[in-house]
């Protein structure tokens, strides 16, 4: 589900060096940044909901379990019922709003990522709602200011669609180069 009214912008920082790229933001008027990547889901949610400032910047993902399975599925280290079970765990974990999907995905370093993680982010995730999740190169130095910047420019877009619509079609999502041989 969407975030609940009277909350900020939320936005999640996730990829390699999400936790360096919070810091860049500490500091910074009207954001709060949340560390709560490895936090269980709905203390996480708790902490989110509970933030007053226009943006909310964490990297606590709730879409990671699903993310996970989705790769493991298609790097054959994982079956299509686990993606299944991690699909419905986490429809209910939005529905007793237990998880909150955030505004915006920021992307850290996606060219960086392995293939099958780069098309979850930029393919299977990003075709939902494109505008709304945002490969950007990770901070170079605790002062990089480019982070500040994505923030004050967040495009416009149509919010994310129920993720009751999509998530269970995650299986037909199909990540490129699969079948071929490298």
């Amino acid at each position: 589900m969407a975030h609940t009214s009277g909350t900020g912008t939320i936005v999640a920082v996730v990829g390699a060096g999400s936790g360096d790229a919070l810091e860049t933001l500490e500091g910074l008027a009207g954001v709060e940044t949340l560390s709560l990547h490895g936090t269980e889901p709905a203390l996480a949610a708790r902490r989110i909901a509970a933030a007053s400032t226009p943006w909310i910047v964490h990297d606590a993902d709730p879409l990671e379990h699903v993310a996970a399975a989705w790769v493991e599925l298609y790097e054959e280290r994982a079956t299509l019922g686990t993606l299944e079970v991690e699909v419905e765990t986490t429809l209910a974990d939005f529905q007793a709003g237990r998880a909150l999907m955030p505004d915006y995905y920021i992307v850290l370093d996606p060219d960086q990522a392995d293939a099958t993680w780069r098309h979850w982010w930029c393919g299977a995730l990003g075709h939902r709602a494109p505008r709304r999740v945002l490969p950007r190169a990770a901070p170079s130095s605790p002062r990089d200011a480019a982070l500040r910047r994505t923030l004050t420019a967040l495009p416009t877009s149509r919010p994310w669609p129920d993720p009751a619509s999509w998530l269970p079609g995650l299986p037909f999502a199909i990540p490129d180069r699969i079948g071929l041989q490298e």
